[in-house]
């Protein structure tokens, strides 16, 4: 497994690499076994990501989320990577962050509500299985598909109550990013942007990353900032429903 796996590395000297384990698994094979994972890609990090709602309709899920936190906080303790808890659609709330930052997290990758669904791609595997006994899940997967904290309010509840915060959930353009950081994330992420040029070839992976890096770029050169960091400081509009979730949750934003 370890030679199967060292290639990340090997084809990614100088990246910055995190791993990447379940919290349930976390909670069942202990801190070693998280060590180990890190070691085999040389990661940087380690993420513990939290899919309790995929976990709650895959045929083959586990549906007990005892003892999680619990491993989280002794992951951290034990372990000198840093460790990073990461939701994975559904968005974390300010309640859940001060939980994570209590455990030892250095981050939080808030993985809100508006990207990819994993609640509709369990659905959907529910319904091709060939088990009779998995149909009732397709029903449950199409309930809970919107099912989550939308980013923008995950975002606001997690920064505000310390760092640092990687926004991901339906960012798909350099202008989210820029949104992103003006909110208060430190880092942001993607993925379906980036997957269908790099399945297409090297040269559209780059064409499409450098169409994101000029948004971004064009953000930041019409809000006057000559850095990203400059994002944090320019005034930021939040309106409609946005708003009001997030002025109900923090007391911010407050109609004038």
């Amino acid at each position: 497994m370890r030679t199967r796996f060292s290639v990340v590395r090997d084809e990614a000297p100088h990246a910055f690499i995190v791993g990447n384990l379940g919290a349930v698994q976390l909670r069942e094979h202990g801190t070693a076994w998280a060590e180990e994972a890190v070691e085999m890609i040389g990661a940087d990090a380690i993420a513990i990501h939290l899919n309790f709602l995929q976990e709650a309709i895959q045929p083959e899920g586990d549906h007990n989320a005892t003892g999680c936190l619990a491993a989280i906080a002794e992951l951290c303790s034990e372990i000198k990577t840093p460790v990073i808890v990461k939701e994975t659609g559904c968005g974390i709330s300010g309640e859940v962050a001060r939980r994570c930052w209590g455990a030892g997290a250095k981050a939080i990758d808030i993985g809100g509500w508006g990207g990819t669904s994993w609640a509709a791609v369990e659905s959907v595997r529910a319904g091709e299985s060939k088990n009779e006994k998995d149909r009732p899940l397709q029903t449950l997967g199409e309930d809970f598909s919107e099912w989550g904290i939308p980013t923008v309010v995950s975002l606001a509840e997690v920064a505000a109550t310390g760092g640092p915060v990687i926004a991901s959930g339906g960012i798909r353009t350099g202008i989210d990013i820029a949104k992103c950081l003006a909110l208060g994330a430190d880092l942001t992420g993607m993925a379906m942007p980036l997957l269908k040029p790099a399945l297409e070839s090297d040269a559209a992976l780059i064409a499409r990353v450098e169409t994101i890096h000029r948004e971004l770029v064009g953000a930041m050169f019409l809000s006057g900032a000559a850095r990203t960091a400059d994002l944090r400081s320019i005034r930021v509009y939040i309106t409609g429903t946005t708003r009001q979730m997030i002025g109900e949750r923090t007391g911010a934003y407050h109609e004038m």
